[in-house]
């Protein structure tokens, strides 16, 4: 399992070793708790649920309150389960953190995207609008939702004007620039669905597993070293 809860800290930016500038996000990543684990016995099927963020007592509710207090665990904001691979084994109370992930891995990171409230079909679908001169009866309005003879009617799934944003979002494939496993954090290249101290989920991505081919990509760093010390040491006429 190499997965994560964690929050979005904001944006940087992170400078590679050739020079490159390349924008990039800080995340809190964990450390996360092993709460509860679900087997193929009793379940019917592995998993383990996994609980991150601090919580007051007085805000949780009774029954989760007494559960945790059983198995003599710190109530947690957040849980989340996880699914499990059959050789991974996991034990209640168990810390998981940063240190999971490593330079050069490829995640794929899940927030919930900032809300934006109502808005028409210009902001939310990027319509076009109507002409902008002058005696045009329609700027940023809709226009016909459906012709009245045929199909008499408004299509399913037709775009309208309705609310923006605070929908789950999930951006693949980010590559890992940078861990820091003492403070928990990660560096992740590009931005991150959500708002700064939103709740994120990270798990080593699903397409492409291997993470990135460092190696490709010194080889092609040096190539381009190579070239540039060739130019300059060719005589000058």
């Amino acid at each position: 399992m190499q997965a994560l809860l964690g929050t979005k800290i904001g944006m940087t930016q992170f400078i590679r070793p050739d020079g490159r500038l390349v924008p990039a996000t800080a995340l809190q990543a964990g450390p996360c708790l092993v709460t509860d684990l679900r087997t193929p016995e009793k379940h019917g099927y592995k998993a383990v649920q996994m609980g991150y963020g601090e919580l007051k007592p007085k805000k949780a509710c009774k029954a989760y309150r007494i559960g945790m207090e059983k198995k003599k665990l710190p109530l947690k904001k957040w849980l989340r389960e996880i699914r499990l691979s059959p050789s991974e084994n996991y034990e209640i109370g168990q810390t998981v953190q940063a240190d999971i992930f490593k330079a050069g891995d490829l995640v794929d990171v899940q927030g919930t995207s900032i809300g934006k409230g109502f808005a028409g079909g210009v902001k939310r679908w990027h319509w076009r609008g109507g002409p902008k001169t002058h005696g045009s009866m329609f700027h940023r309005r809709i226009g016909s939702a459906g012709a009245s003879s045929f199909p008499s009617r408004t299509w399913p799934g037709q775009r309208m004007p309705g609310h923006l944003g605070d929908a789950k979002a999930t951006l693949q494939n980010l590559e890992v620039l940078r861990v820091d496993a003492g403070r928990h954090l990660l560096l992740v290249k590009g931005s991150v669905p959500g708002g700064d101290n939103s709740l994120v989920f990270i798990r080593k991505s699903l397409k492409k597993p291997e993470g990135i081919k460092v190696k490709v990509e010194q080889k092609k760093a040096e190539k381009k070293k190579d070239v540039g010390k060739k130019k300059e040491e060719k005589p000058k006429k």
